[in-house]
């Protein structure tokens, strides 16, 4: 499994909130986020990193530099408009084959990761995909995700409908046949990892939901009790 962080946010909310660590390197229970996350990466047999900091974060390049692994260990940096964007200038350097992405703020417990990616390396030849899911509610815009009962992904949706049960949980472990997906979307000038992930289920790929009972984001200072709580609990 390939595995894909997103760090090229300017965590400008952190910052004007006091927080002086660019968000990778905010410590949660004394490891920052994005070594944590590699960390986990590592013991989910991950056969290669792949990272995209923004230009104007030095130190985060420096913090992954002191960094050594035994597998391809992949850094961009460069600024970009949007999480998509990002997410397109990793694919250009990530090797081919399945992977996961996710934001370096987003928070689930190890167990759970290790479970997801399990389900998903196990998943049989109908499935494109696996989105992790969860019923608990934490971000300030979420995106809705309508499941049939085998857990099928039906839509994406802004605003919650009758029997809304799941909102994304910003973590996807996807194959080729999205990064095509991916490719048009840029062609066509979609923007927005929740209009990509539309467009997965518009080009007719079929993706499986996994729920996962708490993913949190780290977008405010508040927020960096409330994921050291998480994580210790």
């Amino acid at each position: 499994m390939n595995y894909a962080i997103i760090a090229a946010g300017e965590g400008s909310r952190l910052a004007q909130e006091g927080v002086r660590k660019p968000k990778p390197l905010v410590e949660l229970c004394g490891e920052p986020m994005i070594g944590r996350l590699i960390n986990i990466f590592t013991r989910c047999n991950a056969e290669s990193i792949n990272i995209i900091v923004n230009r104007e974060m030095t130190e985060v390049k420096e913090y992954l530099d002191t960094i050594k692994l035994d597998i391809p260990f992949n850094i961009v940096v460069k600024s970009t408009p949007s999480s998509m964007h990002s997410f397109y200038e990793l694919s250009r350097v990530m090797p081919q084959g399945k992977f996961c992405l996710t934001t370096v703020d987003t928070i689930f417990k190890e167990q759970d990761f290790a479970r997801y990616i399990a389900a998903y390396e196990t998943v049989d030849g109908d499935c494109d995909g696996m989105m992790a899911v969860t019923p608990f509610i934490d971000d300030e815009k979420p995106l809705y995700v309508d499941v049939d009962d085998t857990m099928q992904v039906k839509g994406f949706y802004d605003a919650a409908f009758d029997g809304a049960r799941y909102i994304s949980g910003g973590v996807y472990a996807l194959d080729g046949k999205a990064i095509r997906i991916l490719e048009q979307c840029m062609e066509r000038g979609i923007s927005r990892m929740r209009n990509f992930q539309r467009a997965l289920i518009e080009n007719g790929l079929r993706l499986k939901a996994f729920s996962i009972d708490k993913i949190i984001d780290v977008d405010h200072a508040e927020d960096i009790a409330t994921a050291e709580n998480f994580i210790r609990s």
